[in-house]
Formats: structure tokens, sequence, C-alpha cells
């Protein structure tokens, strides 16, 4: 075992992590916290000007790393067929499904969305899709959006560990995203069929939470698939859920017939679009 590997899996504990929330989740002066919050953005990059609430509005980290924006920060990119960033990210893959179903951590190490989703069922649609891989650094804004019109009729949790999903932790652990806690949700859309938005956690993340739904993640829970009562009604742009500090979203789409409007290794925000109709 290398020496990444056994830094990654050191500090992969789901407790460690749950500590960690809990730590951000603590109640601060404002005193404290708001020169705190300014030295983590002039430290990380994180620009606060885009952020809902100033400084001295947060009464805690988490309150901070959990920021909404101000209204218009993130345009949301319209016309018919686009898809668009579920996240600011830093754009690690983007590209079509492979035929064997395997995605590409790294060079020389994949996963497959059978295992990534929990389900063989759940993963047949995307098997001729696309896909993209989506890293979100500790600066950037932590909510998940929608990156299509539909309807949210499911989703899958699947319980495990939380690795560090930096180079060192995918270089080095293989099928990372397969081994890390995730939540998979399902959209229907009438313009691209199946769409699954996986939320993949990381080292640090205390909880990822869904916004319809009561979902709160590192708790202890089984493993399950949640179905809502009613179909839940998204737009391009609307939340889906929050990470706490980084971490990853991996987007797949049934709907082969779009041609990319990004690069890997591209910086991309929320409703910037990834596809569009050919």
């Amino acid at each position: 075992m290398t020496l990444e590997r056994l830094a990654a899996t050191a500090v992969s504990s789901p407790l460690l992590s749950r500590v960690t929330g809990r730590l951000s989740g603590l109640r601060l002066p404002s005193a404290i916290l708001a020169p705190a919050i300014r030295a983590y953005a002039r430290a990380f990059g994180a620009d606060l000007s885009e952020a809902e609430l100033p400084p001295e509005a947060y009464t805690s980290f988490n309150a901070f790393f959990t920021r909404r924006l101000r209204d218009g920060a993130r345009p949301v990119a319209g016309g018919e067929g686009v898809v668009v960033s579920p996240s600011d990210s830093r754009l690690s893959a983007i590209g079509p499904v492979p035929p064997d179903g395997r995605l590409e951590q790294v060079k020389g190490s994949s996963y497959s969305i059978e295992a990534l989703l929990g389900s063989a069922e759940d993963a047949a649609p995307f098997r001729r899709g696309l896909c993209a891989t989506l890293y979100l650094s500790p600066a950037m804004y932590h909510r998940v959006h929608s990156p299509v019109d539909g309807r949210v009729v499911a989703w899958r949790y699947v319980p495990g560990r939380l690795f560090p999903v930096n180079g060192a932790g995918v270089r080095s652990v293989p099928g990372l995203f397969t081994r890390n806690e995730r939540v998979a949700v399902f959209v229907d859309t009438q313009a691209h069929g199946p769409v699954a938005i996986v939320l993949v956690g990381a080292a640090n993340v205390g909880r990822m939470s869904l916004a319809f739904a009561d979902l709160v993640t590192n708790r202890g829970r089984a493993a399950g698939r949640g179905v809502p009562a009613e179909p839940v009604a998204v737009k391009r742009g609307d939340e889906v859920g929050a990470f706490n500090l980084g971490s990853t979203v991996v987007l797949l789409l049934s709907d082969p017939e779009l041609r990319p409007a990004a690069l890997a290794g591209d910086l991309v925000r929320v409703g910037q679009a990834l596809w569009r109709r050919s």
C-alpha cells in the first residue's frame, strides 16, 4: 500500500468526518467567526461578494460552508436540449459512457456505473449515455442544483467510507467513488430521458442533504431507495442537495445525442452549459 493510500485510509472513517461536521456546526461569536471566515476566503479564494449574507451573519462555519448565493449570481443557460452544470466545480471528465459501462477514475483505473449507483437496474439506462465528473474544492459554493428540467422520481442512499477525493485519493484508492458514501438522485426528463445526479461524499464531509427529502447522510442509516409520494418537479438550476465542505458529483445521462459545451479541466459554475443538442 502506498503512502498516499495509507494517508487516505487514515482519514476515511465516517466517524472522523462526523466529528468534523459537528465541530464546524458549533455556534461562535461573530467577533471570532467573521474574521475567521474572511481569512478562510483569502486563503482558499472564496468570493464573499457572491454570498447571500455577509460574514457577520453566519453563526457557524457550517452555515458559511453551505451558504446560499445572492440572486443572479449564477445565471442558468437557456435553450432546448441544454444540460447545465449542477455545481461549481473543476470538470474532471466529460464524455460518453464506455460500452462496458466503466468510468475512468484515473488512467488505468475504472469503476462500474452499477457499483456507483448500487443497482444494475438503475444503471441500465446509462450504458450508452453520457457522463461528467465534477470536483468541488473546499472554497467553492457547496450546493448542488438540477442540470435539467424534469421530475425527481427516486433517490438511493449508499453508505460507505469517506476517502479524500483530491488527486492523491483518486490516484491511490481503487474504485473510490464506489466505496465512499453517496446519494444518487434520479430525474426523469422529456428532453433527455433518465438522468442521475450522484453526490459522492469525501473526508471531512460531515453530511450531505437533499432539498426535497429528509435524508441526511453519515448518521449510521442503512442503504436504501427513497421514492417521493409524488414526483418532485425541478427546473434547471433548482437546488437538489448540499455538501459540507468539498466533494464530487458524477452526472449520468441516458441521452447520447448531445455535444459537449465544456472541456475536461475547465472550471464550471452552476447553470453553465455542459452539453447542447447536436
